[in-house]
């Protein structure tokens, strides 16, 4: 098994390029990969462990593709509509894996929802202290091919100003979440509530470049007095908005931190929303033919549009959101966007926010569903006092599978060799839908990462930390076997804050590499026999 050296720069160049990093927001040429530097202690750890798997590729179907966004297992951070954390292609197998990883920022340059083009490439948004960049990725070299600057987020101006930088790695706004359509395009919100549709094209010197073909202005209905370098001190609100996604008849629907919900009639430019006042809505929300679903720190909802795009409320169900925020969660809610599922496509999970123990919630999803028969089951999961999630839950027939994320609260949690509790849980809905079955529990410790299966080889992927004696802080990608929760293999990645991936998902791409948004960049693991 070969190790990766880190590159050698000297240290007036590091401060330097930090320096222009922080002061010429996306300024950068698109250019070459450059390597994660690894931390002190990668040669101290072992850099594989277990045996490579034989794929055993899992009966039944995904979610029914979305008419409105791009294939199943590539169009977002969730991978399909119905949020099931699904990928339909070959991943890792443990086979001689080597990693590589681009380094997108010496400070920040994490890129979390990865999506995928028609013809394999990375589309991405990437955080750095100046900026959100949308960025078009060669998937084996993650070389960067094209760049679009997006404007700055209110939280990086107020963890600057006020020296509060739990700010930035609390807020999803500002287009962390983002989709790409049915025609590839990129959408999303800014952090100046506009949504955006951006495609992508090669030119005819062979260059590649990202074009705005639509820009849909949110403010006549969203509050947008915030913090900006020119704006230090606003006297109104400010509502950034969530998340988007489109529903069956391609409508865009978007959310707001401030529990607004909207739409935009792309082929009009009309908006219409509603507000659930004293609501937070920190997730993204999932959609199926029957309906939009979406997760407050309050309640769960079922929704349509009407006649004119008004979001309505077809039901919603309260669930016990405690008496806190606990670490490892954005906030007092739940920290799951809904997965829409079930053999019969009759299911709705979350999770709860419950003081002791968090409960994994399964409803039944029809509109005409009689109040009193909408919980299927409330299954409490993990160690007493140490549990909660704030991702996203797997999905696949009738099982659920989901992860402890209590004790993570950003990338400075884990130094020294922390680690968190951990646990992951699979969860099984009765063939006859009279409740839900504990499967297994895994001791597998993934801090913050949205895990991903592959269906086509019957793995689980998470991105795990151990704790160490010696305070090494290693990272893995370790494969779990989806149908007894046996651990596989894992494969180190790197060391030290930069490889922490601080709430970034796994993606598996549709070549069999698993790609982790990590805090300095992306991270990308492939077999090599």
């Amino acid at each position: 098994m070969s190790t990766r050296l880190p590159r050698r720069r000297g240290r007036a160049a590091v401060i330097t390029t930090a320096l222009a990093a922080l002061l010429l927001a996306g300024s950068a040429p698109v250019a070459q990969a450059d390597e994660i530097p690894l931390a002190l202690g990668h040669r101290l750890v072992d850099h594989y462990e277990g045996a490579p798997a034989t794929a055993r590729p899992l009966p039944g179907a995904g979610p029914a593709q979305h008419p409105y966004l791009a294939p199943n297992g590539r169009s977002g951070m969730h991978a399909d509509g119905a949020g099931s954390g699904t990928h339909p292609y070959p991943a890792p197998l443990g086979r001689k894996p080597e990693v590589t990883s681009e380094q997108i920022a010496p400070v920040g340059g994490e890129c979390a929802t990865a999506t995928f083009d028609a013809d394999g490439r990375l589309v991405t948004v990437c955080g750095t202290f100046t900026g959100f960049l949308l960025k078009l990725l060669d998937p084996r070299t993650l070389d960067t091919l094209a760049e679009y600057e997006l404007p700055q987020r209110s939280s990086t101006v107020e963890a600057v100003t006020r020296l509060d930088f739990g700010k930035i790695f609390k807020d999803t706004s500002g287009g962390a979440y983002f989709y790409l359509d049915d025609r590839d395009r990129v959408v999303l919100a800014d952090s100046r509530q506009h949504v955006l549709r951006i495609a992508h094209g090669q030119k005819a010197d062979g260059s590649w470049e990202f074009t705005v073909e639509d820009d849909w202005d949110l403010t006549p209905l969203v509050p947008h007095d915030c913090v900006s370098w020119t704006n230090l001190f606003p006297d109104g609100e400010c509502d950034p908005v969530t998340s988007v996604m489109p529903d069956w008849d391609g409508r865009i629907w978007w959310v707001t931190r401030l529990g607004r919900v909207g739409t935009v009639d792309p082929a009009t430019g009309t908006l219409r929303a509603i507000r659930l006042h004293g609501e937070e809505i920190q997730n993204s929300f999932s959609v199926a033919e029957d309906g939009v679903s979406i997760v407050t720190d309050h309640a769960l909802y079922s929704f349509r549009a009407g006649d004119d795009g008004t979001p309505e409320v077809v039901w919603r169900e309260e669930y016990d959101r405690g008496t806190g925020t606990k670490p490892g969660s954005v906030n007092q809610g739940s920290g799951t966007t809904p997965d829409l599922f079930g053999s019969r496509d009759a299911y709705v999970a979350v999770t709860d926010n419950a003081d002791d123990r968090m409960n994994v919630l399964v409803y039944r999803r029809g509109a005409d569903v009689p109040a009193e028969e909408r919980l299927v089951c409330e299954v409490p999961v993990f160690r007493s006092g140490a549990s909660t999630t704030d991702n996203s839950l797997i999905s696949w027939g009738d099982s659920l599978v989901v992860e402890n994320n209590y004790g993570y609260e950003n990338p400075s949690s884990l130094g020294f060799g922390r680690s968190v509790t951990g646990g992951a849980t699979r969860i099984d809905v009765r063939a006859d839908g009279s409740g839900c079955d504990v499967v297994w529990e895994s001791d597998v410790r993934s801090p913050s990462t949205v895990p991903k299966l592959s269906t086509a080889n019957g793995l689980l992927y998470f991105y795990e930390k151990r704790p160490s004696n010696l305070g090494i802080d290693a990272w893995y990608l370790t494969a779990v076997d989806f149908r007894t929760g046996g651990r596989v293999f894992s494969r180190f990645t790197g060391t030290g804050l930069a490889y922490d991936n601080n709430w970034a998902p796994i993606t598996l791409g549709p070549d069999g590499t698993a790609y982790v948004g990590v805090f300095n960049g992306i991270v990308a693991v492939r077999d090599t026999a």
